[in-house]
């Protein structure tokens, strides 16, 4: 149903100007749009137009056709909700574009109107919806999620599925997602549950507040684990606030803004009395700093929103602007890093990562071309579109060097799906996250330290 269908029906509908056929509040913002001159220097940077060499797919056609529906030209029907749901949101695009177009944020503004024109329905609408507001806003659902991971993988369940081949009435991509799961371990919202303060070992030189994300919590508490350590480590109190809950990216990208606004206001006051807010996953970090966007009809909660985004700040950007202690036992791996969209593009987080690796001794750094280079995971993607997700992973994959051991990267989406690239073209390399590769250099150094301590305490004997 388009929107002037919807309009005939005498839904609400907000009118931007008399022309717009974006009838629902929280429009493309015109403002967005008005640099883009459609130079096409854009072109080249974009991954699904690569794929396709349609000008639909591009970054400058989805903008030429967001700003044709304000103007009246078009309406929001199937042929408008495809290319604008193609569409990676990776931001490479606005790092390529002269003028700064944020493509991303007209992107997500016009999937708003779609969803609201045209609800989705059937299996696919029971499946979102259960997902976006039944599952990740639900911290206590999710913890219940990974116990039946947990037994899933630990129970023998798993191998008897892969063995007897079950696992194959699964869609093909889904298989390999299996295939690729983590370990499932304990939540660090669990483990530190009695905890109001993870003192720091040593003197407090600062204090921060932790995200745990919602998947993130589940399927990678190692990562969140190592972060801990890892402040800890360099003199951060970290505080893990109980009444956080999803940051609201996943419902962002589908279109779901009112609920994204619901747990914005929610992660806005959680983390109120915190001075700053650290993640440790690209996409997450990139919303949190994204949460005034989302309020541009609300001006009380964007001042919010915009007092809270100054405190967001990557693990990796934390630890190189506060300075952090640089490890001093080898770890002897030769390394490449992949960037992760919402991190470089979204962030401008580029060297610090890197910075923490090549201080790691023994290890080799590696050079990725076109590192920057959307992996196609963009959050559940390779779920949604799974073709161009896998043609996007294809094309990152050749240029992933062969000769390394590990591929780093700080995203646990892009760690999913490139694990999914390197089983499925036979690599053999470990994907890890960047804070686990200096909270690894760190532990040797604490086991060599215990050695030497005993080998002095043997010789005292």
């Amino acid at each position: 149903m388009s929107l002037k269908e919807t309009e005939l029906k005498g839904e609400p509908t907000c009118h931007t100007n008399s022309l717009s056929n974006y009838l629902w509040s929280d429009p493309p913002d015109e403002h967005k749009w008005a640099d883009c001159v459609h130079c096409g220097l854009c072109l080249e940077a974009c991954p699904t137009y690569e794929q396709t060499g349609q000008e639909q797919h591009s970054p400058r056609g989805r903008v030429h056709l967001i700003k044709s529906v304000a103007e009246g030209k078009l309406v929001v029907d199937d042929d408008f909700a495809d290319p604008v749901f193609v569409c990676l949101d990776c931001r490479a695009c606005t790092t390529a574009c002269p003028a700064d177009v944020d493509v991303g944020g007209l992107i997500e503004e016009a999937r708003g109107q779609v969803r609201q024109a045209m609800p989705l329905k059937g299996w696919r609408g029971m499946t979102s919806k259960f997902l976006l507001e039944g599952l990740f806003p639900h911290q206590s659902r999710l913890h219940s999620l990974g116990s039946l991971l947990k037994f899933y993988q630990k129970s023998g369940v798993q191998k008897v599925v892969r063995k007897t081949g079950l696992i194959n009435i699964m869609p093909k991509h889904l298989v390999e997602m299996e295939a690729i799961m983590p370990a499932i371990g304990t939540p660090v919202q669990k483990k530190y549950k009695e905890q109001k303060v993870i003192k720091a070992k040593g003197e407090t030189k600062r204090e921060v507040a932790m995200l745990t994300g919602c998947i993130m919590d589940v399927m990678f508490s190692d990562i969140n684990q190592s972060t801990i350590n890892v402040l800890t480590r360099n003199g951060n109190d970290v505080s893990i606030p109980k009444n956080q809950t999803c940051c609201g990216a996943l419902h962002v990208h589908a279109g779901d803004r009112e609920t994204g606004r619901k747990l914005a206001k929610q992660n806005i006051e959680a983390f109120n009395a915190a001075e700053k807010v650290i993640t440790n996953a690209a996409g997450c970090g990139c919303m949190l700093k994204e949460y005034p966007e989302l309020f541009r009809e609300e001006p009380e909660w964007r001042e919010k929103a915009e007092e809270f985004a100054q405190k967001v700040e990557d693990i990796s950007k934390y630890l190189y602007d506060t300075g952090y202690e640089k490890p001093k036992v080898e770890l002897k791996t030769r390394i490449t890093y992949h960037d992760a969209c919402h991190l470089a593009h979204g962030q401008g987080v580029r060297e610090q990562p890197r910075d923490l690796l090549i201080n790691i001794p023994g290890v080799e750094m590696v050079h990725m071309p076109n590192a920057d280079r959307c992996c196609g995971s963009a959050g559940v993607y390779n779920i949604t579109n799974p073709e161009m997700a896998g043609a996007v992973l294809e094309s990152k994959m050749e240029h992933v060097p062969e000769d390394v051991e590990m591929i780093s990267m700080g995203n646990p989406g892009c760690m999913l799906q490139m694990a999914v690239g390197v089983e499925k073209y036979g690599r053999n390399q470990k994907i890890v996250h960047t804070v686990q590769l200096l909270d690894l250099a760190y532990q040797k150094e604490d086991e060599k330290e215990r050695g030497n301590n005993g080998e002095k305490e043997h010789a005292n004997d």
